[in-house]
């Protein structure tokens, strides 16, 4: 099993402790699946300072396939973290050479060498999807906060899986949501709910899981944890229940410690 994990990366930066982490959802993501032993690669760009080095060295330390890495004049995207009761709040964010970024032709070649292919709202793969499934390679697009936004929605109908952060919306509303956006193209829609669990619907069924409980350190990466633990099992060929709870096991294991 191989994984295209193409998009953004970033350091998070803690103000407060003065610790910075790789990540970005496409990094996250791919540095999950590698630790749930299975094949991912990490395409996008990272800027020609000590951000970047770290980045790609961070994820070549996980056997992560650092091969499309697009090392850029500029500097890397820079997100600021603060930690309150337990939850990661996001202060500020400088986008640096990400700003630029579009997938081109040789990195689609690459990308569809493997099974799968992630995304996400802030990576700015969204015109390549169309090409990716044109040539039978199934995609994960993680919309986060904003699924009906313009770039989530660019993204829907080119989506075999749909990823996002449904926030405290009700269940009933939620249920909208879900088959509103499955409506516009995806196949399966999940949403994941923080420590309500998740939903998800495919067109015929509801589906609703719970979360693994553990100690909160760090809730940053939880949803990519979540995204990666879904997307293996998917490929594995489980139910899609059975896929969500593979999802929040992933997902417990980040939050237990600092950082993605």
């Amino acid at each position: 099993m191989k994984i295209a994990c193409v998009g953004d990366n970033c350091i998070d930066y803690y103000r407060e402790t003065g610790k910075m982490y790789p990540g970005g959802n496409a990094v996250n993501v791919a540095g999950y699946i590698r630790r749930l032993g299975e094949e991912s690669a990490y395409i996008g760009p990272v800027g020609d300072d000590t951000f970047g080095r770290a980045i790609t060295e961070a994820l070549m330390k996980k056997g992560v396939d650092v091969s499309h890495v697009r090392l850029e004049d500029g500097s890397t995207a820079v997100s600021y973290v603060a930690v309150v009761n337990g939850e990661r709040v996001f202060t500020g964010f400088e986008e640096g050479v990400m700003a630029d970024f579009r997938p081109g032709e040789d990195d689609i070649d690459f990308i569809c060498t493997h099974d799968l292919a992630v995304a996400g709202v802030w990576g700015h793969a969204e015109s390549a999807l169309p090409a990716i499934r044109e040539r039978g390679i199934p995609t994960a697009y993680d919309a986060s906060e904003d699924p009906f936004g313009p770039t989530a929605q660019s993204a829907l109908p080119h989506s075999v899986l749909f990823f996002f952060s449904a926030g405290d919306a009700g269940e009933e509303e939620l249920r909208e949501k879900l088959r509103a956006l499955h409506k516009g193209g995806a196949e399966t829609v999940i949403a994941t709910r923080g420590g309500l669990g998740s939903m998800a619907y495919d067109g015929r069924d509801f589906y609703t899981e719970g979360i693994v409980p553990v100690e909160v350190v760090d809730t940053m990466g939880a949803g990519d944890s979540y995204i990666a633990g879904f997307a293996v099992a998917w490929l594995r060929g489980l139910p899609i229940r059975d896929c969500m709870r593979a999802g929040a096991e992933n997902a417990a294991v980040t939050i237990g410690y600092s950082g993605a």
